[in-house]
């Protein structure tokens, strides 16, 4: 069975993790995409839970034995992408699957899956909630956090190119939104 697939981008710190964490409690059939990622792990994730964490050489290896979907190197030296595995593992047990992926990640899932995909873009007000979002969140330095907020600030005009956009000012809101849109698109 071929389902269906939910893209959910945005910048990073816009949110888009706790809402697709919150939506595949509330949505049985949706399973999620587990990347494979060249990035240091932080210390509360998990491999092959979170991301599949792979060497630069391993990453390499996938890309050139076509075991990847699609793939980006989203910062330099540091690439993401989807395991054509992963993408069947979901479909074989008759789910639909939702993906948490990087704002240039998404325009190309919806590309490849096309009327196949919802894709939705969640935003945040501004760059100044941005940042103050990824600063609370202590995981990055100061280099870091400058160079997802320029990186950001880009993403934020891509919002044109997604099926919806979501504003993320009230989590509760904006998760139900996703809700709403995702159950409507799963029953078309």
């Amino acid at each position: 069975m071929n389902g269906r697939v939910v893209i959910l981008s945005a910048p990073s710190g816009s949110g888009k993790t706790t809402i697709v964490r919150e939506l595949l409690e509330r949505i049985p059939e949706l399973r999620f995409s587990i990347s494979a990622t060249t990035r240091q792990k932080r210390a509360s994730e998990i491999d092959g839970l979170d991301y599949y964490f792979l060497t630069k050489e391993d990453f390499q290896e996938k890309i050139k034995t076509n075991q990847l979907l699609e793939w980006e190197e989203v910062y330099e030296g540091i690439w993401y992408g989807t395991l054509n595995a992963e993408i069947q593992r979901i479909w074989d047990e008759g789910n639909h699957i939702i993906f948490d992926v990087d704002v240039r990640g998404g325009i190309n899932l919806k590309k490849l899956f096309q009327n196949k995909a919802l894709s939705i873009f969640i935003k945040v007000a501004n760059a100044v909630v941005l940042r103050e979002r990824l600063k609370k969140r202590d995981t990055e330095s100061e280099y870091s956090l400058q160079m997802r907020v320029e990186k950001a600030l880009l993403e934020m005009e891509k919002e044109k190119d997604f099926d919806e956009v979501i504003l993320n000012e009230d989590l509760r809101t904006a998760i139900e939104e996703a809700e709403i849109l995702i159950r409507k698109f799963i029953k078309a």
